[in-house]
């Protein structure tokens, strides 16, 4: 199958490709390298430089005559969205219609869609379900939730097969240490350093971290399955922003204490999700554990302590 990946060199975008050509997928990637890096491109992809929102991407669907679209190109930081809402609906809602339209007009066969926790805001009940209320908390959570709005409208008037899935706190190898979103990468990078590293509010706030290779095989699964639907990806259980600190410091040799600065406007206290519907329904479920993946991302971070992935999994 021939396989259009959005945001392709970036950190999560490029753990899908590599799942996808595992598979015996063809890939094409679309990325302006804004965030991803092309080092991060599987040498198999067929790569074309280009943002979602340029006129110019109608070209690239013409000639490839893609099967499915799996859509992961976003600008995904909190802070950031609440500082910059113009330029969050411009990348999130326009150009994902943008990919939308044309994978309308083109006859894509199926379109996946990488949503976000931040769709619920503060959970009213632990862990929470896809059929919790939808509140979100940042102009980023907005964004992403309104295209979810616009897949179902696709699907109804339309026939697009498409499923959505709502990432929880995604980390790995490759993500941005040097970004406001992804905080494990951002203490891990720290910490190699010998950096000071800082925690905004008292630490206490509960993330579902869950990793990056996980994520990645759920999109591949949600290829052929779950039409239709939107599917919580996540490790199912919450762990503190003080527990993610002292797990990371005694996998790196870290000495120092943290630093207390005041909460981020927008961000979410406590969540987790309930991840049954994926279980039953993709037959996914996360398979690695919270020590093996830091192991996983710390032993990168050793390896090249300079990389730069491309940014995602935002802290919501």
């Amino acid at each position: 199958m021939k396989v259009l990946v959005t945001g392709g060199a970036g950190f999560i975008g490029s753990h899908v490709v590599d799942v996808l050509i595992e598979a015996g997928h063809e890939v094409v990637v679309v990325d302006n390298l804004s965030t991803g890096r092309a080092v991060n491109l599987n040498p198999d992809v067929r790569f074309y430089r280009a943002n979602i929102c340029d006129p110019q991407l109608g070209e690239i669907f013409a000639a490839e005559r893609f099967a499915a679209v799996m859509h992961l190109a976003a600008k995904a930081s909190v802070p950031e969205s609440l500082r910059q809402p113009l330029l969050y609906a411009d990348v999130n809602l326009r150009g994902s219609l943008h990919l939308l339209d044309l994978s309308r007009r083109h006859r894509v066969g199926k379109f996946v869609y990488s949503s976000t926790c931040a769709a619920y805001g503060e959970p009213k009940v632990l862990p929470v379900d896809e059929t919790h209320p939808i509140h979100p908390l940042s102009v980023y959570g907005a964004t992403k939730v309104q295209v979810e709005t616009y897949l179902a409208l696709y699907g109804e008037h339309w026939g697009l097969r498409y499923t959505a899935l709502r990432y929880a706190n995604v980390y790995g190898p490759r993500q941005d240490p040097f970004g406001e979103a992804g905080v494990v990468a951002v203490f891990a990078n720290q910490m190699a350093r010998g950096e000071a590293c800082v925690i905004n509010g008292t630490g206490e706030q509960e993330r579902d971290f869950v990793y990056v290779g996980d994520v990645a095989e759920a999109n591949r699964l949600a290829l052929e399955r779950g039409d239709g639907e939107v599917f919580n990806i996540g490790s199912g259980r919450g762990t503190s922003v003080n527990q993610l600190f002292d797990h990371l410091r005694e996998a790196i040799g870290y000495a120092r204490l943290p630093h207390y600065a005041p909460p981020r406007a927008g961000e979410i206290q406590k969540i987790y999700l309930d991840t049954r519907k994926a279980r039953e329904q993709l037959g996914w479920r996360a398979q690695t554990t919270l020590g093996d993946g830091l192991t996983l991302t710390v032993s990168s971070l050793v390896t090249n302590p300079s990389a730069k992935g491309g940014r995602g999994g935002e802290d919501v």
